[in-house]
């Protein structure tokens, strides 16, 4: 532009802003072609111009326009007074006094005008926590959105916070359309599941499948106990769709696309920039999937092949997971022996393996066993039977299945089993496939078919592939004994796993049903009494396991052991104790209590309770008063005060001083009182202590474990076990001034 045209400009924009109305356009367009300060210059003139008239609409499209130039500089306050004059409108004006100008950001206050403009009374929000809403009012006096939400109606929100937490609702949303056309969205549900995920994942965007299950619970499209159901039929119907991606991990999203891909030389092109492994690895089996692979020419081939490549050298020493899935897809593709041997070399060295399949997807281990094993597996096997006490659960399982008709397999796998310790893996593997039969389908060609099956066609038949017929294995009995071993104590890891896995096979009627059918009589005995002496089970599904045996097996009844009535240990404190317990109720009941109260009422004099801070504290606070009060009422009327008067001490129990001789041959002593009686100055514990529950029923020269300060411990022995002082009996009286 010459000198000239500006010149003549100016000239128009002077002219044109002399005399209202203006031509808005014509003047936003000189405006654009400003620059520097007198672009500043006439968006200022302008915006005095349209305050002037009156005319918000084009001061607010004026300030929306150019904030990058108004916000520049400080000038909020100054855009804060001539929008507020271009409008007569209150509710307008009181959205302007609230979006921060000249407080916050230029660009965030404007952001936030425009969202409280578009706010109507009839208009659909979406509010992250209650879902959808409708605004109902708008109140410029007191500032404050009414909204009603599904499960929260006439909910007031200050305009701040509605900036903060509405946006508007878009029409396609899917809970728009459960609002206006509920039937259908439920038609979805009932018979075309894929397709409501695809509409949740276009309306909340790409999300993992747990997130999923909550958004649906939440909104009310699926109960909980529904869901598992649903998600399978949903699943089904999705690997069919190729605008979806379904991940191996249940953390990792669903994916939609915006259209299929069509797999021409621009997906080759992306392809070839790609730089992230997974992203690689995920494209390629989306490929292959697609079917695309399949008579893919010799340059497509080495594309894919390059970036596998490239991807393996990422994922080196960083994923050994990932490294694996990538060289098992080259080598499943038959892209490249060469680079497959040294993927499979790498894995072998320092068991790599071992930690990449602990980190791989269940379904993916068989298929990185057959690539392990592809080269060398006479080599492999030796290897691989050898780590079978290190392998993860799904490794094991897939090792397993790959050699079941291998007898160099049963025999490593029956020397674990027949070993004091067997790895737990092996012995949950073993004992959860015992006895399974899958049906397989038989055709033509297949082997002999069964009695009265015509040639050719297909039937169903049982196939044995559990392990009961592994001949080589211990008795099935020794492998039980193994299984209770698991299920006892306290485990960690992959054996705590194991252990949930036991637990539950025991606790399988028609499971352990069937095992029992599986043992001779005096091996049912054997099991019978080794379940039943196991005392670190949960009590209750160790009786109901206990009592379901006997019923499976009634001459067992005779053999169950008679459990004895739990002993009542009396719950008792010092008259002091109990006294001082009770006061602080007294205290809590009569002052703290009302007190509350009163702060409670005081607080909904400050008007609506939703925003009302003091409210919500006290309420809390009030919450917490009564659960306090509710305690200590059970624990005044369980616990019956003492004076531990005419304490036999032939034996340390509650109302008797003890002295104990440490490891370094120090003496120390105590006395030990009851539950809510504690004073270390004068020696006192209480009786629910570590300390004292080991000495408790000991004798002089008895031994029991000394606790530290740490948890640290070591052995002390009892050396005298004597009455209290006076001035301990003195002390356990009640204090002068309480009462009981």
């Amino acid at each position: 532009m010459d000198k000239k045209s500006n010149e003549e400009k100016e000239a128009r924009f002077s002219e044109i802003m002399q005399q209202p109305p203006y031509p808005v356009d014509e003047v936003f367009g000189l405006i654009a072609d400003a620059t520097g300060a007198k672009k500043d210059e006439w968006i200022l003139a302008a915006l005095q111009a349209f305050a002037e008239t009156e005319d918000f609409n084009a001061a607010y499209r004026l300030v929306s326009e150019f904030k990058s130039e108004l916000g520049a500089k400080p000038k909020g306050d100054a855009v804060r007074e001539l929008l507020k004059k271009s409008t007569k409108d209150r509710l307008v004006t009181s959205f302007i006094n609230s979006v921060g100008f000249g407080v916050r950001p230029f660009a965030e206050s404007v952001g936030r005008l425009g969202r409280l403009l578009s706010f109507q009374p009839g208009t659909r929000v979406l509010n992250a926590a209650w879902g959808l809403g409708k605004i109902t009012e708008l109140d410029a006096f007191y500032r404050r959105v009414k909204v009603d939400f599904r499960t929260r109606r006439n909910h007031q929100l200050t305009f701040d916070a509605a900036c903060e937490t509405l946006v508007l609702a878009p029409e396609d949303h899917i809970l728009v359309t459960a609002d206006a056309d509920r039937p259908r969205v439920q038609e979805m549900l009932d018979k075309r599941p894929g397709e409501f995920v695809k509409e949740m994942l276009r309306s909340f965007g790409n999300m993992p499948v747990t997130r999923l299950e909550e958004l649906s619970a939440q909104h009310g499209f699926v109960k909980a106990a529904n869901w598992k159901s649903f998600w399978d039929r949903a699943r089904a119907d999705l690997r069919r769709d190729k605008l979806v991606e379904i991940p191996t991990r249940r953390a990792e999203p669903l994916v939609l696309k915006a259209a299929a891909e069509s797999y021409g030389d621009g997906w080759f092109t992306a392809f070839g920039q790609m730089t992230d492994p997974k992203s690689i690895l995920a494209a390629v089996r989306e490929f292959v999937g697609a079917g695309k692979f399949k008579g893919l020419d010799d340059d497509g081939r080495a594309k894919i092949a390059d970036r596998l490549a490239f991807a393996l050298k990422g994922a080196r020493k960083v994923d050994d997971a990932l490294y694996a899935r990538l060289a098992a897809c080259l080598a499943e593709l038959k892209l490249d022996a060469a680079i497959a041997a040294k993927a499979r070399a790498y894995l072998w060295a320092e068991s790599r393996y071992l930690a990449a399949a602990r980190d791989l997807p269940a379904s993916e281990v068989a298929r990185f066993v057959s690539f392990l094993v592809a080269e060398n597996e006479e080599e492999a096997k030796k290897n691989l039977f050898a780590a079978l006490p290190q392998m993860c659960f799904s490794l094991l399982s897939a090792t397993l299945e790959h050699y079941r008709a291998d007898a160099a397999c049963e025999a490593a796998v029956a020397d674990l089993l027949k070993s004091p310790h067997a790895p737990a893996t092996l012995v949950v593997l073993v004992l959860g496939r015992y006895h399974e039969v899958k049906k397989a389908k038989s055709g033509q060609g297949e082997g002999a078919l069964p009695t009265g099956a015509q040639p050719g066609g297909k039937v169903e038949v049982e196939v044995e592939t559990g392990f009961k017929n592994w001949s080589k294995l211990p008795p099935l009995v020794v492998i039980l004994t193994h299984a209770i071993a698991i299920g006892e104590g306290r485990q960690s890891g992959e054996t705590l796993k194991m252990q949930n896995t036991v637990r539950r096979l025991f606790a399988d009627q028609k499971w352990l049903k069937d095992i029992f059918g599986l043992l001779q009589f005096d091996d049912q005995v054997l099991f019978f009494e080794r379940f039943q002496a196991s005392t670190t089970w949960d009590p209750s599904t160790h009786h109901t396991i206990v009592v379901r045996m006997t019923h499976i097996a009634p001459q067992l009844a005779a053999r169950q052991a008679k459990v004895a009535a739990p002993e009542v240990v009396e719950r008792i404190t010092s008259l002091r104790s109990y006294a001082e317990r009770k006061a602080a109720y007294q205290k809590l009941i009569n002052v703290e209590m009302p007190a509350n109260a009163k702060r409670i009422e005081f607080a909904r004099s400050y008007g609506d309770l939703s925003e009302n801070a003091e409210y919500q504290y006290a309420k809390d606070e009030q919450r917490a008063l009564m659960q306090k009060q509710t305690l200590m009422q059970e624990e005044i009327e369980a616990v019956k005060p003492t004076d531990f008067a005419n304490v036999a001490t032939d034996l340390v129990r509650p109302g008797t001083t003890v002295t104990i001789t440490t490891a370094d041959g120090t003496d120390k002593t105590y006395t030990v009182l009851g539950e809510w009686d504690n004073d270390l100055d004068r020696g006192i514990i209480a009786n629910k202590t570590r300390l004292a529950q080991n000495m408790l029923g000991k004798k002089p020269g008895d031994t029991f474990e000394l606790p530290d300060a740490e948890g640290n411990v070591s052995v002390a022995t009892i050396k005298s076990i004597v009455p209290m002082s006076d001035d301990l009996r003195a002390w356990v009286q009640v204090p002068a001034g309480l009462s009981l």
